[in-house]
């Protein structure tokens, strides 16, 4: 068959809507050969304007050019300069804008995509006209896209270089903001790309009626050397995430080598608080240093950790001088001296009531664990759970009727289950095949959030994939909201903002070191 026939039995191919992505790629290798290292372009989704993209073998310069509305919610449009790989991957290059441009959310990006459909499967590391730069993501096909972002004040003050590297299912941004070696930004996210899969730049204009230009240079595309026996070092990042189901989007807050763990919000909704090596740590929801809260001979601080409804003190579970475990204190929002709240050892913070008065919290037997209320003031315990199994992370909820709290008393996984504040009338919530922790009702009462390991799964370990999921109350529909590297320490305490719209946690990544 001629090329000019080939060519029209495609495009009838694609008009008639039979074998569209086959369609596309064939058409996409006919009609542009291999540019620089890339093997063809093609647009993605449906664009008014046809884009293209151009290499230059002096300068090793990519330029493309490319329309399409966005990408971003259940599809795209865009111009993708591509090529196919498989296995661990990484691609960085430079890239800038050479004109002004007509949308601050225009887009450039490297990107690594399941198939040339326009919703497919994908993650790319993106920088948009107005500085802000993602790791964007789309976990399954036809799902929502999310995203994690850094909202830099302009172009000018925006990476200059981005790298995106797959490692198993973990997909992950790294920046240069100086002309330094690009180093992990702590955006990553998991995102399963099977078999072979597609790995190019890409540009959106975000407005179908322009054609928007970017130039990419110093664009390197590598295999990533097997990390068996090498010992990564671990990154901790502190995000916070909308619950829009329209838009996922997350922001990071505060990135650190290292481990941290159990973010909750003030009251006012303007900072967060964690612990790290120990010690208690505010930082504004907006981003900047951390400050070590004072608590005085409360030392060892653990991630059992919460503000009071008033926002005027914090309980902590912290190991005093001498003390043989962790026990409750509760010192001043702003840090000072502690006072101890309960005698015993081996107690674990994990709720106020809404009214001020009663601290939940947990300790552990052998075997399982137990829930305890206490007043705020100190004195008698009361035991709520009397198990020979594990019942733990109780949340009150915002009209202090019911605790929330996880549980596998029925022998089989560990699911969510509430009870009344006394601990009368337990009954579970979630039935799945999956093993489901720390349960967090929304101070609006409408949701809870909860994270969620694989069945195989034992415990509340730390770094392994797992997802943050949302029930909705008025009828217990279950949907994942991000999943991540994480586990114990992402969402230990009460971490909804007041607004009850977003949700603090903390993401792990694994960096390996250049070989």
């Amino acid at each position: 068959m001629k090329y000019c026939r080939l060519h029209e039995f495609i495009a009838f191919l694609l008009f008639a809507g039979i074998g569209s992505s086959a369609s596309h790629l064939l058409l996409a290798q006919i009609a542009h050969p291999a540019i620089g290292i890339f093997e063809g372009h093609s647009d993605v989704g449906s664009v008014l304007k046809q884009g293209d993209a151009s290499y230059d073998a002096t300068t090793k310069i990519y330029v493309l050019r490319g329309s399409g509305e966005n990408m971003w919610m259940t599809k795209d449009a865009f111009q993708f300069l591509w090529k196919k790989a498989s296995g661990d991957i990484a691609l960085s290059a430079k890239i800038r804008f050479p004109h002004a441009g007509a949308n601050p959310h225009r887009k450039a990006a490297l990107l690594l995509r399941q198939s040339l459909d326009a919703d497919a499967v994908y993650a790319d590391a993106a920088l948009h006209g107005s500085g802000l730069t993602a790791l964007q993501y789309r976990p399954d096909q036809g799902a929502v896209t999310g995203d994690i972002e850094f909202n830099f004040s302009s172009i000018a003050n925006a990476p200059q270089e981005l790298r995106i590297e797959k490692r198993g299912n973990t997909v992950s941004m790294l920046v240069s903001m100086h002309g330094e070696p690009p180093h992990p930004s702590g955006a990553a996210m998991t995102v399963a790309l099977s078999g072979e899969f597609y790995v190019g730049l890409g540009v959106c204009s975000h407005d179908k009626d322009v054609l928007e230009e970017a130039v990419f240079s110093d664009v390197h595309l590598e295999s990533l050397p097997s990390v068996a026996g090498e010992k990564p070092e671990l990154h901790s990042t502190l995000q916070n995430i909308s619950i829009d189901p329209s838009a996922r989007r997350a922001e990071a807050v505060y990135t650190s080598a290292g481990y941290f763990e159990a973010p909750n919000w003030s009251r006012d909704g303007k900072s967060l608080i964690f612990d790290q090596g120990g010690h208690l740590m505010a930082v504004p929801v907006a981003g900047g240093t951390p400050k070590t809260i004072e608590t005085g001979i409360a030392i060892h601080c653990n991630g059992s950790h919460g503000l009071s409804p008033d926002g005027k003190w914090l309980a902590i579970s912290c190991n005093a001088n001498g003390a043989p475990a962790s026990q409750v204190y509760i010192v001043s929002a702003s840090g000072g001296t502690p006072r101890l709240v309960t005698q015993n050892p081996s107690s674990y913070f994990h709720s106020w009531s809404p009214d001020g008065k009663t601290i939940a919290f947990t300790r552990p037997h052998s075997g399982g664990g137990d829930i305890f209320s206490i007043s705020v003031d100190g004195g008698a315990e009361t035991r709520l759970t009397t198990t020979k199994s594990v019942s733990d992370d109780p949340d009150y909820s915002p009209d202090g009727k019911y605790i929330y709290f996880n549980s596998d008393r029925t022998g089989g996984f560990m699911q969510i289950w509430r009870m009344d504040a006394d601990g009368g009338h337990p009954e579970q919530i979630t039935s799945d095949e999956a093993n489901n922790w720390t349960p967090h009702p929304s101070p609006d009462g409408k949701s809870i959030a909860f994270l969620t390991y694989d069945k195989s799964v034992t415990g509340h370990p730390v770094n392994k994939e797992i997802s943050l999921r949302l029930m909705s109350l008025s009828d217990h529909q279950v949907r994942t909201l991000v999943d991540l590297l994480g586990g114990s320490g992402t969402f230990n305490v009460p971490d909804w903002a007041p607004d009850s719209g977003h949700l603090a946690f903390v993401s792990y990544q694994f960096v390996y070191p250049e070989k």
